[in-house]
């Protein structure tokens, strides 16, 4: 495997397990671990595009269906929508 491959797989585990709040960290931290090393290149590039997204935006998306700041268009999105700890 690559070493930019890993340095960015780095680079989204501590994207997704310092978002600000408790919940996010806990809840991206573990989606992020579960499925990292079975994304594609593609697909890691997607998902740092999709931890771009503010916590109340990703949030709301996987609570309520709320569609905001175009989350719904971002493949990894309709992953994380599935996912359950």
């Amino acid at each position: 495997m690559s070493e930019k491959l890993e340095i960015l797989k780095k680079k989204i585990l501590y994207r997704a397990s310092y978002r600000g709040t408790k919940e996010m960290d806990l809840l991206l931290t573990a989606f992020v671990k579960k499925n990292i090393n079975s994304f594609t290149k593609s697909q890691l590039k997607e998902l740092e595009n999709f931890l771009e997204f503010e916590d109340e935006t990703i949030l709301s998306f996987y609570n309520f269906n709320i569609v905001d700041k175009n989350i719904d268009k971002n493949s990894i999105s309709k992953i994380f929508k599935k996912f359950k700890m």
